[in-house]
């Protein structure tokens, strides 16, 4: 009998950590992460679900001779806010998977 109270209580345990998880998810869904290309010519804004939210380009990066620069920048930007989002995730949700594996 003594087990099946350990059993339960680690059971609270987890639902516990799975609520918490969930709501750290949410949290970082909503969240507003930019990433910008040198210069700050280009500007992006994504939340944690990596959905694009924003997009902003300095006009003076728009030369019809030059698209190959534009485009650059733009990969730039996104990279950088994807990798934000990637660090905040792990940093969050990290705490949480930590020894389970």
């Amino acid at each position: 009998m003594r087990g099946s109270g350990n059993m339960a209580g680690m059971m609270k345990k987890m639902q516990k950590l799975q609520k918490e998880m969930q709501v750290a998810q949410a949290q970082l869904d909503e969240k507003a992460f930019v990433g910008k290309s040198s210069d700050d010519l280009v500007q992006v804004k994504m939340n944690g679900k990596r959905e694009i939210q924003d997009l902003q380009i300095n006009p003076k990066v728009i030369d019809p001779d030059d698209p190959d620069m534009l485009q650059d920048l733009l990969i730039q930007a996104f990279n950088q806010a994807l990798a934000t989002v990637d660090h905040e995730t792990e940093q969050t949700m990290g705490k949480y998977t930590r020894g389970l594996m």
